[in-house]
């Protein structure tokens, strides 16, 4: 499967579905919702601007932007097939009007407070005249099941990194530093199908690695190092997300029981992934596995969480979130423990929650690779 291979991405029917989820979520008081969240409004719309506001009304949808999109949204909401109405402001007067006539007529608007910051939610609430309602996180929600475009989306991008870092594997002991590894995996992913990365590439070695969320710096893979490769790629709006570690030459042999202790927590955690299952379990199953080897102080993060149109979004999979997974969900599992001073493991795979299990989307090979640095003059 290519690019050109892809399914159209339908949008077609979703504001029926923020209807009925306010319906149901707020005992019908909201039957508008206003959204600024862009990822939300480009579930809701096919819009991809970077700027825009969107009122899904009762019987409609309204959205906003300025100058700078006119003829994008229009061409771009044309496959929304509910009445979506764009609105293009030149000025901020013309902004603040339109937000005003678009909301006039309604009793209640329902935000989601997580979208808005204190100084938009004030700015705001003197354009519309109707009452902001909080209320949960409806489009978030319901972003959580994916359709099979949407997966195929992330397939691509998930096969994008697998190929990119099948490639680059081998360069860990040719002496080459953190950023240069680096380097060659944001390269070879779009060589490969990624428009862009995920987010920015980890590479982590030796010391380095004991940070989950390292900086590549210009540290030079060596002798005794874990490797942590924390990698993901983009494709039309739809993110994929992996973790690799790869330990180098004779390591100390907490390093190797750490790699054995994390490998067999993540196959428990992906042999638990299933419709039914409450996330915060899968994080459990893993977690008790590592505080049982030991090392349950050295857990510092959730096992997972939903990607998608975001790198992380709902469902959580963490302590906590006692919602179940539902089939279509696209979720990290990702266990990992990190020693202060000594290094790091992490191995994470992105799969796709199905009645009887999972569907795993990154196939990077996960076993135990003592990879022998190579001699240089």
């Amino acid at each position: 499967m290519t690019t050109n291979q892809m399914l159209p991405l339908s949008v077609a029917s979703r504001d029926v579905l923020v209807r009925q989820r306010l319906e149901q979520t707020t005992n019908k008081k909201v039957n508008a919702l206003l959204v600024t969240d862009l990822n939300n409004i480009r579930w809701l719309t096919g819009f991809t601007g970077s700027a825009g506001t969107l009122i899904v009304r009762p019987d409609d949808m309204v959205l906003i932007v300025d100058g700078r999109y006119g003829d994008q949204s229009r061409e771009q909401t044309k496959n929304a097939q509910a009445q979506c109405l764009v609105i293009e402001g030149r000025s901020a007067i013309e902004l603040r009007d339109a937000m005003s006539r678009t909301t006039k007529d309604l009793k209640s608007v329902g935000f989601d407070p997580a979208e808005m910051t204190v100084t938009a939610h004030e700015s705001m609430s003197t354009q519309i005249i109707s009452e902001l309602v909080k209320v949960s996180a409806v489009v978030p929600h319901l972003r959580r099941r994916k359709t099979e475009p949407e997966i195929q989306r992330m397939e691509l991008a998930a096969r994008a990194t697998d190929s990119a870092l099948s490639e680059v594997v081998p360069m860990l002991v040719a002496g080459l530093t953190e950023r240069d590894i680096r380097d060659e995996l944001d390269y070879r992913m779009r060589r490969h199908g990624a428009e862009f990365t995920s987010y920015d590439t980890i590479v982590a070695s030796g010391p380095n690695a004991a940070r989950p969320h390292h900086r590549p710096v210009s540290r030079k893979i060596i002798e005794g190092d874990s490797v942590v490769i924390d990698v993901g790629g983009l494709v039309d709006g739809y993110h994929s997300d992996m973790t690799r570690t790869y330990l180098i030459g004779d390591v100390d042999l907490v390093l190797s029981e750490m790699h054995e202790i994390v490998s067999a927590s993540q196959l428990l955690g992906l042999d638990h992934v299933r419709a039914g299952v409450l996330a915060q379990d899968v994080d459990q199953i893993c977690r008790d596995f590592i505080v049982k080897a030991g090392y349950g102080n050295e857990f510092s993060h959730s096992t997972g969480h939903g990607v998608g149109l975001q790198i992380h979004e709902m469902p959580w999979v963490r302590n906590g979130f006692a919602e179940p997974l539902e089939v279509g969900e696209v979720v990290t599992v990702e266990p990992g423990v990190y020693r202060e001073g000594l290094g790091g493991v992490r191995i994470e795979d992105l799969v796709v929650v199905t009645q009887d299990g999972c569907r795993v989307l990154t196939h990077s090979k996960k076993d135990r690779q003592c990879l022998q640095l190579q001699l240089t003059t």
